[in-house]
């Protein structure tokens, strides 16, 4: 069993070559692939304010894979994160201790239930197809044929990808990603960021609550729901907010006789098999950006919403028991919903890996690795994610992504 010293309350160094405020999925994921770069041969120190990860968006996570994106860009990120977790003990150096990450690939099934909607899968669908994933149109005969429990009154058709998308255990790859970073030299430390220095277009230090100064030459905004925060502190605005959604577990009376893809409701819930359980959630009706300490769980929405919509949908719902629920924070992108990765456009030295809007654990192997070739090489190299730059919130120009659940 691999052996790692404990995690301190201070830095061991005065200076880092660089600072990543987060240690959840992105910063992990930052700190591995810098620290298996061999081309990067700095210190790197990672502050997290919570080392249990409780209240962390990766520790409610629903652990979704999915290629069902309308930008390439989003696409080829999610691709990448299928080939990572196909070959996560390779990636990670072949160590027989580390275990394999199955996908199970039971698929989206988005659902339309107007033309208008019905016209988005399908142009989706055929960039999808373009990119070599295996989304597929289905009509309703076509749905009833191969998932008999649906009820599709008023459904004009489904989108579906039985290849690589439907559900991985990202705890394992956080879990595992934290560990090797360590083991290949990065600090992790149980503190908290509470400023930053900043002397024109560059950030120079942080400071800890613990009351050091430390010098960083590149700083790392891996905060999550957090992040506009963190941005403030540099002077540096952020349109990132935290918004609750809900995620409740349920056995059925009548099981159903194979798996549910996750469905995506004209509703607005999704739902899914989960193990021997399933799934579903949702966001609330009115959906404000919440305080970032602010988990309530308001379970009028399963009565409400929820357990009507997926009663609808699948009559075997009509009799279910909740056996779990929580809620956990979207780190929501308000400007288009699309991740915002790479430098300030003034502050060249300070990087964003934030506001993935529910896509994050996903989309965090492309974002480790892009971000350690940002800083490594000053550019992205295996895939240009430059569309996600930090350059459109300056211009106001929304790169929407149009398959948000």
């Amino acid at each position: 069993m691999m052996r790692l010293p404990p995690i301190v309350l201070e830095p061991n160094h005065a200076s880092y070559d660089v600072i990543i405020i987060g240690g959840a999925i992105m910063g992990s994921s930052v700190a591995w692939f810098l620290s298996n770069n061999p081309d990067f041969d700095g210190r790197v120190l990672v502050v997290e304010r919570d080392p249990t990860y409780e209240w962390s968006s990766t520790a409610h996570t629903n652990s979704c894979m999915r290629q069902q994106f309308s930008n390439e860009v989003n696409i080829r990120i999610a691709q990448f994160a299928a080939e990572f977790a196909h070959n996560f003990r390779v990636y990670l150096g072949g160590d027989p201790e580390i275990p394999e990450i199955p996908i199970h690939s039971y698929g989206y099934m988005y659902l339309a239930d107007n033309e208008h909607f019905a016209t988005v899968l399908r142009e989706n669908q055929k960039l999808q197809h373009s990119c070599g994933a295996g989304t597929r149109i289905m009509l309703p005969d076509e749905i009833a044929e191969a998932y008999p429990f649906y009820n599709l009154d008023g459904i004009i058709l489904g989108s579906h990808n039985p290849i690589d998308e439907g559900y991985f255990d990202g705890s394992t790859m956080f879990d595992w990603w934290r560990r090797k970073a360590r083991q290949n030299g990065v600090e992790y430390i149980t503190n908290e960021v509470v400023a930053i220095g900043r002397s024109g277009d560059r950030v120079e230090n942080v400071t800890l609550k613990s009351g050091e100064v430390v010098i960083a030459k590149t700083i790392v905004n891996a905060s999550g729901p957090r992040a506009s925060l963190t941005a403030r502190m540099a002077n540096l605005e952020l349109p990132v907010e935290p918004r609750r959604r809900y995620t409740f577990i349920f056995d059925a009376e009548t099981p159903l006789d194979r798996d549910l893809p996750l469905t995506i409701d004209p509703s607005g819930v999704h739902m899914r098999t989960d193990g021997q359980h399933y799934m579903c959630g949702c966001p609330p009706d009115d959906d404000p950006a919440v305080n970032h300490d602010d988990f309530y769980l308001d379970y009028s929405i399963w009565e409400n919403k929820l357990w009507p919509a997926i009663a609808t949908r699948v009559p075997a719902f009509e009799t279910v028991k909740v056996i779990n629920s929580w809620v956990g924070h979207y780190a929501y992108n308000v400007l288009d919903q699309n991740a915002i990765v790479g430098p300030h456009s003034e502050v060249s030295n300070f990087i964003f890996v934030n506001g993935f809007s529910g896509h994050g654990l996903q989309q965090s192997p492309a974002m480790g690795r892009g971000v350690s070739e940002l800083i490594t090489y000053g550019e992205f190299r295996k895939l240009d994610m430059s569309e996600l730059g930090y350059d459109r919130i300056v211009r106001n120009e929304p790169f929407l992504e149009r398959a948000i659940i």
